[in-house]
């Protein structure tokens, strides 16, 4: 990068606006005061233009560019944005999906690629939609650079509570004729041994007039994602088994243990595999055909293959209590290990035996089609400008499950930190002993489709004086998000032989949590394929399906915002800012089936449903005006001081708002949706200081304050309903425990624990950031940061994805060819959401890693790159309560990436 830098003191035309032609022009010259001429690259050259944009703004605003993103560790753009303040990210499946902004849920940040939203279709099968943006879909190489807004403007597109994150791709016209570039490598994972191709292609055209170009990016990503570890599917008291285990009365009895203690209703070893294959392509043709007129085309395809297979081995004490022969307890009144005698069975589909050890296998078709077309155009005029942009984006997912569940009779030891250590460990692992128990699985066929459609047209008159634009436009959106479930019962039962025996498994990452022997190796099957086949070779198979699960998981809904905004932007040579409204019309329309109790029973699709019941639609609308206030105040060239005040919105996620139930009908817990809650409403206030002590240097401190006026909470209540598995074959054994739980009638009338969102009342969000950035010769550098956030529901409750303390120290080297930098990112505890449907929420341990880079640069057109992610292995642990009360603990892997890259 070489030439003049300029900082801005007075608002540019339009600001970084989501269109991305206006988001493209340079500030006027007329109104901007020269620093400096410097001349620096790579590292230092990538931060300094991200700190020019964060010095430049009318907002509270932290960028990262392309350089950023290719100069340090990341593998999608979530990974990226982990080197801004405030921005934390949630690892439970390794690789970044969901990300934080000042301590909000992930579900209440807004993300725009070019300005306009990318509908998103659900990739885990049986998982509940978010309205968090999925990044994984996008490789870090298709952006050109990235903005978040802290503190909004009313020009911004409503719908975020934490921050609106605005990704430009790179433009033709922006970039020189016959720009070539790309890279090659190779991507590997310690704990499994196992590597994995990438690549990358960018070309772009344009005429020597530069009224008309093209480019094309095309990306391909494999990484093998392999999560071990255990979990606990919920803990029950021990005086749920005293009358039916005499061991536990005995220990009862004799002090040893406590009737309050509680006990894990299952210790399962987890093991889940995804080969993760993602090609995308995103396209830029842009036409100038005078120089007051432009127009920009924008296409976008992504196909991201995210099949995956699940394991989960778990000796299960509780569902046959007279089997136990000790239970042990640890602190804090928790069960921390037992025993169990059992006799296994060889060859039997019915066996029989008084303990319980289930292995699931869940076999998962995931294949997401994303697809996006958006037109934007701008004609200036003498003193003003019209920006306009419509497009639509649609996601799709026709996702299936196979599940095959085998048994095993024998009798086991189990602790909750090393798992589950069979007490004749040759019979065990004798793929004769197992075999499906009267319940021969099932297949699920889930259709998730998303829509966005959208139109904005903005308009911009320019003045002379204190006064520098006014700013009006209008906006429509309208958002469709439908999911369809089939649940195809009936397939044969099957010994593990038949179904295809895959050898025993070795869990590496098993050995570095301490796991067992058993934990580490046992039985399994032979693979997805095998699951499926097992599934479908069923005679006749394909005809029976499971009503249940079709009304309480098919839903759809459609939300439209009608918005206006009235915006002034300001500015002298010391002070800048801008000062807007926003009016927001919002109208949901949900749909879902509601079906009275007689009518629920598997397989019972006949039904005279009465008034009010049957399939369903509900709608709400709601009014906002939201203003926003930006000031920035330069008290010297090098030091601004800004303030910011404005009132925000955010909507639940679309699941939530549709009229469904969703039950889990062995643990008797269920979640439901609230087509009635309102939005997230929030009045917040925002500061900074900065100061700028040298051209690649600063230090900056911020605060936030939100007050969330009404903020979605799951409430749990108790609900009689008939149990939708009561009269599945197979189901029997399941049935006679709950009937002897005193939780069911004979007839499967069950009391599920049931959460469900409602309007939960006011909450506060308030902390604050210190970020340091300065690069100190012979090509040593630093980047830090830390933030506070304090969190809390006015009942005194923390709010999900929250942690206290959180911060990042990022030092780097650069001289010659040669480059290198370090991360080493540590979030505090947080609240997140649980794992089974309907499940109380976990909380997540604090979670440190360190990542690094190194870097050669052969000539000016060649280079290679390693990037190492999770160094550290770390451990991703979560619990209910206090932290002795394990919910789950998973590790990934260390990640290697290598890369040969080129650019013309």
């Amino acid at each position: 990068m070489s030439g003049s830098l300029y900082a801005q003191t007075a608002a540019p035309a339009s600001g970084p606006a989501p269109q991305s032609q206006s988001s493209d022009q340079a500030p006027d010259q007329s109104k901007a005061k020269q620093l400096e001429t410097v001349t620096v690259t790579g590292i230092r050259a990538s931060l300094q233009a991200s700190m020019d944009t964060k010095r430049n703004a009318d907002a509270i605003v932290d960028a990262i560019t392309a350089e950023d993103i290719g100069k340090f560790p990341a593998s999608n753009v979530a990974e990226a944005l982990a080197q801004i303040p405030g921005v934390t990210l949630d690892r439970q499946l390794g690789a970044t999906q969901r990300v934080s902004i000042n301590g909000m849920d992930p579900s209440l940040n807004l993300t725009l690629l070019d300005g306009h939203p990318v509908a998103q279709a659900v990739w885990l099968y049986d998982d509940a939609p978010n309205r968090g943006f999925n990044y994984s879909l996008l490789a870090p190489e298709v952006i050109g650079r990235l903005e978040i807004y802290k503190s909004p403007e009313a020009r911004l597109p409503e719908g975020a509570l934490g921050g609106t994150i605005i990704m430009h791709t790179v433009k033709p016209l922006d970039v020189p004729a016959n720009t070539l570039s790309g890279s090659f490598g190779v991507n590997y994972n310690d704990m499994v041994k196992d590597s994995r191709p990438s690549g990358s292609l960018f070309y772009s055209w344009r005429n020597d007039d530069k009224t008309f170009g093209v480019d094309v990016s095309y990306q391909h990503y494999e990484q093998f994602q392999n999560r071990q570890g255990l979990e606990n599917y919920g803990y029950s008291s021990v005086s749920d088994i005293v009358s039916k285990s005499p061991v536990a009365a005995a220990e009862v009895a004799a002090g040893k243990i406590k009737l309050t203690d509680q006990i894990p209703n299952q210790i399962s070893v987890s093991n889940f595999q995804q080969t993760e294959k993602r090609d995308s392509v995103t396209s830029n043709v842009q036409w100038k055909p005078v120089d007051n007129l432009s127009f920009n085309l924008g296409l976008m395809y992504a196909r991201d293959n995210l099949s995956n297979l699940n394991q989960s081995l778990y000796p299960w004490a509780l569902h046959n209590p007279a089997g136990i022969t000790s239970l042990n307890e640890g602190p804090n009144g928790i069960i921390t290990s037992g025993s169990q005698v059992g006799t296994p069975c060889q060859n039997n589909l019915n066996c029989v035996s008084t303990a319980d050890t289930y292995a699931d296998n869940n076999a998962r078709k995931s294949v997401i089609t994303t697809k996006g077309v958006d037109l934007s155009g701008e004609y200036k005029g003498d003193g003003w400008r019209l920006d306009g942009q419509a497009g639509v984006s649609t996601s799709r997912n026709p996702m299936q499950a196979a599940v095959k569940e085998i048994y095993y009779g024998g009798g086991f030891n189990w602790s909750i930190n090393q798992g589950p250590q069979y007490t004749d460990p040759t019979t065990a692992n004798d793929p004769s002993y197992w075999a499906d128990n009267g319940w021969g699985g099932n297949l699920g066929k889930e259709l998730y489709k998303a829509k966005d459609t959208y139109g904005q047209l903005d308009f911009t008159k320019d003045f002379d004086g204190f006064l520098n634009n006014i700013q009006a436009g209008v906006r429509y959106a309208k958002h469709w998000e439908s999911q369809t479930l089939n649940v195809y019962t009936g397939p044969q039962a099957l010994t593990l032989e038949q179904i295809g025996f895959g050898g025993l498994t070795d869990l590496n990452g098993g050995k570095s949590l301490g796991l067992s022997q058993t934990a580490i190796q046992h039985v399994q099957t032979a693979g997805a394929n095998a699951i499926f086949n097992a599934i479908t070779s069923t005679p006749g198979f394909g005809v029976a399906q499971d009503a249940n699960s079709y009304w309480d998981n098919t839903w759809a809904t459609t939300q439209e915002n009608e918005a206006a905004y009235l915006q002034a932007n300001y500015g002298t040579d010391t002070v800048h800012g801008n000062l807007g409204v926003r009016y927001v019309h919002t109208k949901n329309v949900s749909s879902g089936w509601v079906i009275p109790q007689p009518c629920a029973a598997a397989n019972d699709w006949v039904c005279d449903f009465p008034a009010g019941f049957g399939y369903v639609t509900q709608d709400s609308t709601h009014n906002n005006w939201l203003p926003s206030f930006n000031i920035a105040w330069n008290v010297t060239p090098d030091v601004i001081l800004r303030g910011a005040a404005s009132e925000t919105l955010a909507y639940a996620p679309y699941n939530q708002m549709a009229p469904y139930f969703a039950a889990n009908d062995t643990v008797l817990t269920a979640a439901a949706g609230n087509p009635n809650i309102k939005p997230y409403r929030s009045v917040n206030f925002d500061g900074s200081a900065e100061w700028y002590f040298n051209p690649e240097s600063m230090v900056a401190v911020s605060f936030f304050y939100k007050h969330v006026l009404n903020y979605i909470v799951n409430a749990a209540t108790t609900e009689e309903r008939q149990n939708g598995s009561w009269s599945q074959a197979g189901f029997a054994n399941n049935a006679a425990a709950l009937v002897a739980s005193g939780k069911c009638t004979t007839t499967g009338m069950c009391a599920y624990d049931v959460t469900a969102p409602v309007d939960g009342g006011s909450a506060k969000v308030k902390g604050g950031t210190i970020s340091y950035q300065q690069a100190y010769g012979y090509g040593f550098g630093l980047r830090a940061n830390y933030t506070y956030s304090d969190a809390s529901t006015k009942t005194g409750g923390a709010l999900p994805y929250n942690s206290k303390n959180s911060y990042t120290v990022a030092p780097y080297y650069e001289q010659g060819p040669y480059s290198a930098s370090l991360a080493y990112t540590y979030r505090s505890s947080y609240l997140a959401g649980g794992y089974v449907a309907g499940a109380p929420s976990t909380y997540i341990d604090g979670f440190k890693e360190l990542d690094a880079t190194l870097g050669y640069e052969i000539n000016k057109n060649f280079s290679v790159t390693l990037n190492m992610l999770n160094l550290l292995n770390s451990k991703y642990y979560a619990y209910l309560g206090s932290k002795t009360q394990m919910s789950s603990e998973y590790v990934t892997g260390r990640q290697y990436m290598l890369k040969a890259n080129f650019k013309f």
